[in-house]
């Protein structure tokens, strides 16, 4: 069996060095970079299911290195920062990380959380019939092939993390009822929803703004003030 690749970015060696024995020790195969650029040309030369990115490095920082990756590539990527506030972290969702831990952290808590972003990301890209069968969802000029993992709109691609074609697929597959943002976190981040609300809404807040034309006035995601979200639409 293939063992799943990681790809540590950091440029404190005593982290990557600890990260490394942790997740070595769950089997899991280890790269290493100690920058963004470092990273971006070991992208090209190997095949990596997930990234953990530090924010504050050389060369080419965090942030910049996520948004050259997703230009790309839709494998998880997990942002270990000292920078924890609020808007670090929302700034981190924002431009396509999947998750987000602040310095000092529990090793083990990042084991866990790679664990949790690895089921997630290999069940997108398996035929599920845990929410249906239907391979395609179309909504006026949106489609949803989830056997391609693709969404078009008017018959043109639009790039999605898988975090987002997820939370997209879920609120189609239940087409018209609302989901709370409890409900949407559980099923998506497959894991206890405690203080998930924010990063749910920052999500949402970022899928809107690449299939609405006007994400303030939504044509599909549409808010349930106090309740969650639903996707309206005729079938």
């Amino acid at each position: 069996m293939k063992r799943e690749t990681i790809l540590l970015v950091d440029d404190e060696k005593e982290i990557v060095e600890l990260l490394s024995i942790y997740l070595c020790n769950e089997g899991y195969r280890l790269l290493k970079a100690y920058d963004g650029m470092e990273a971006l040309a070991c992208l090209q030369k190997e095949e990596v299911d997930l990234i953990i990115l530090d924010v504050m490095m050389p060369k080419m920082d965090g942030l910049v290195a996520c948004m050259k990756i997703r230009e790309e590539r839709k494998m998880p990527i997990i942002i270990l920062s000292a920078k924890n506030t609020d808007m670090d972290k929302i700034s981190g969702l924002s431009i396509g990380a999947d998750d987000y831990v602040g310095k000092p952290f529990n090793p083990l808590e990042i084991v866990a959380r790679v664990k949790s972003q690895l089921r997630r990301y290999h069940a997108f890209n398996k035929d599920s019939n845990s929410l249906g069968n239907d391979s395609k969802l179309s909504f006026e000029d949106l489609t949803i092939d989830t056997s391609k993992h693709e969404v078009h709109i008017d018959q043109q691609k639009i790039k999605l993390t898988p975090r987002e074609f997820s939370i997209l697929e879920l609120l189609a597959r239940h087409q018209g009822q609302v989901l709370s943002l409890e409900q949407i976190y559980d099923k998506v981040w497959n894991e206890p929803f405690l203080d998930g609300g924010n990063t749910v809404m920052v999500h949402i807040r970022n899928l809107r703004d690449k299939i609405e034309v006007d994400s303030k006035r939504p044509r599909y995601i549409q808010t349930v003030w106090g309740v969650g979200y639903k996707l309206d639409g005729p079938s």
